[in-house]
């Protein structure tokens, strides 16, 4: 008898019995698990974790948890019916009490180590114990793993509570910070940018932990004073969450000769990357050195390709470390990020970031992150082959060519152009700098393909003076001659909107958000997320007036708007 597939298709799992179904724990499978380690996951105390991949741990529920939100587009995804965001299983097991999980779902969850480098540089001073050995998932654990419509999905929880990398800290994410993530993981996704997702967000009613943060209205850089806030728990979903600096740690450990089995340890773990993130890509019949190389180049085009993807939308990371550099080459880590609105080539929303993690910089940053990750392949293939490791070598080093070649291919999509113009473009970008532009709103209007500047200047932050005008409407006559805008202007018009985006994060209105869930009140929220989610669409009139407009003057320099500090 034949197999009905249609029903297979559309069937939604609606209870947390048939999402357990689906758990496949490849990593604790088939990865080493802390020899230290508490077999119950009872393992919350900092302390040093000198080998193993992973350390099992349970996480802390949320007391009085409520829920606030989850992603319908992404349960479309992985086939889940929205109903079970209010089944009381979904909401025990996902505010971080796996106690009574449905078999064969695990009731331990899983933090990961991973060393820190900063553009390029190793540091081990922010472990505690000043070794590397304490530095990783402080708050952050996977509780599930598991195979959706095909594909293999890993969840973690953000802010379920302390592991043994936690540092001494309370383990805790604040509503604040969980607000941005679960809502800015969705709209990156929208923007079609390669992103960790966003399940589901729970808030507790009773739990509040102290955050340095802002007087209202401050214009300092640095928080001012503690405050008192309500803690929280999104979940975010990746295909896994291997980054550089996991690999990092272990090549680290193998130059250290930190125990016996570092190097296997560190060949295990490769390889459970290739496996995870880069299945039917690499041909398994291949040697190692083979597969590293071909590792090396796919990671390559990816990072290039969403790092240049970033600019294209404005988006500054402000922290790209080496540990918040996922090895699939996606977009992680929703901390201290933001989106540029006044074009500023040095934007950084980060207090602590400096100029070497800001907007234009980004290219530099991945390239160095890119070098640790080559870096970290290393001692496999110097026990190898030679050749092969020269040949990592010549791939490292052609990084920044690949990237300038994909940010050119950006800003020449971006413009409309079949090909990269060096001269149409800076001196655009000069432009945009002279008269503040804001810089999606000024692509989106130039979409449209204006005759005259007139059709721009409202998304200029500075009255530009009548030569600044001139150059404008110069610049503007080379660009339609460039396009053939005559000719090809609907053509080009519509491509442009394809990859300049008219709704875009902004933080000042992402504010009121989640202050209002703060207080209990979800819908400033669930429109954000309504809205985030088409960005490249034409929207009602009532969301264009509230959505697509130009940064007020008195949320320029105010802290937490235009820059915060790292307290999450």
């Amino acid at each position: 008898m034949a197999h009905d597939t249609t029903s297979d298709l559309d069937s939604k799992i609606s209870t947390m019995e048939e999402f357990a179904e689906l758990a496949n724990y490849s990593l604790m499978d088939s990865l080493n698990a802390d020899p230290d380690a508490n077999k119950d996951g009872n393992d919350h105390q900092p302390r040093q974790v000198y080998s193993g991949h992973y350390v099992p741990v349970t996480p802390t529920p949320l007391p009085d948890a409520e829920y606030i939100a989850h992603s319908s587009t992404f349960f479309a995804e992985l086939g889940l019916d929205d109903e079970l965001a209010q089944t009381s299983g979904f909401q025990r097991v996902f505010s971080g009490d796996l106690s009574e999980a449905p078999a064969p779902m695990s009731k331990l969850g899983w933090a990961t180590g991973y060393a820190l480098s900063i553009y390029g540089t190793e540091y081990t001073q922010q472990c505690p114990f000043r070794t590397g050995n304490g530095y990783g998932d402080g708050r952050a654990m996977s509780i599930f793993e598991g195979i959706f419509k095909g594909k293999r999905w890993e969840m973690q929880l953000k802010g379920g509570g302390r592991t043994p990398y936690c540092r001494g800290g309370d383990g805790r994410a604040v509503l604040r910070s969980s607000v941005r993530e679960f809502l800015a993981q969705e709209a990156m996704h929208a923007l079609g940018i390669p992103t960790s997702r966003s399940l589901s967000l729970f808030v507790s009613k009773s739990e509040q932990v102290n955050r340095p943060w802002y007087h209202e209205g401050s214009q300092s850089t640095d928080p001012e004073i503690m405050v008192s806030n309500p803690v929280a728990i999104s979940t975010r979903v990746a295909p896994s969450f291997l980054r550089v600096g996991q690999l990092e740690l272990f090549a680290r450990r193998v130059r250290n000769n930190a125990h016996a089995d570092a190097l296997k340890e560190l060949e295990m773990i490769v390889l459970h990357l290739i496996d995870r993130e880069y299945p039917g890509e690499i041909d398994p019949t291949l040697g190692l050195p083979d597969k590293l190389l071909k590792l090396a180049q796919l990671f390559r085009e990816r990072l290039s390709t969403l790092v240049a993807d970033w600019i294209r939308v404005g988006y500054c990371q402000g922290n790209f470390n080496g540990d918040n550099c996922p090895a699939g080459g996606y977009t992680l880590d929703y901390g201290p990020f933001g989106f540029c609105e006044i074009f500023d080539p040095a934007f950084q929303p980060w207090t602590g970031g400096g100029r070497h993690f800001s907007f234009l910089n980004q290219p530099l940053a991945a390239h160095q992150n890119f070098g640790m990750f080559c870096k970290s392949l290393e001692p496999l293939l110097l026990q190898e082959d030679a050749n092969a490791h020269a040949a990592l070598l010549q791939i490292r080093d052609e990084f920044i060519h690949v990237m300038e070649q994909k940010v050119e291919a950006m800003w020449a999509s971006k413009l409309g152009l079949e090909h990269y113009d060096s001269e149409l473009v800076m001196q655009l970008l000069k432009l945009m700098l002279s008269t503040r532009a804001d810089f999606n709103m000024f692509f989106r209007e130039l979409s449209h393909v204006p005759n005259d500047i007139s059709a721009l200047s409202s998304t200029f932050y500075k009255e530009p003076t009548e030569d600044q005008l001139a150059q404008w409407q110069q610049w503007l006559e080379q660009w339609r001659t460039a396009i053939n805008a005559d000719e090809q202007q609907a053509s080009v018009s519509q491509a442009m909107q394809q990859v300049n985006p008219k709704y875009t994060w902004r933080e000042w209105l992402v504010v009121p958000a989640y202050q209002q869930a703060e207080q209990g009140n979800y819908a400033p929220l669930k429109e954000l997320q309504e809205v985030l989610n088409n960005p490249y669409q034409e929207q009602s009139q009532e969301i264009e007036d509230k959505y697509y407009r130009l940064r007020p003057e008195e949320f320029y320099r105010m802290g937490g708007v235009s820059h915060y500090s790292c307290s999450s």
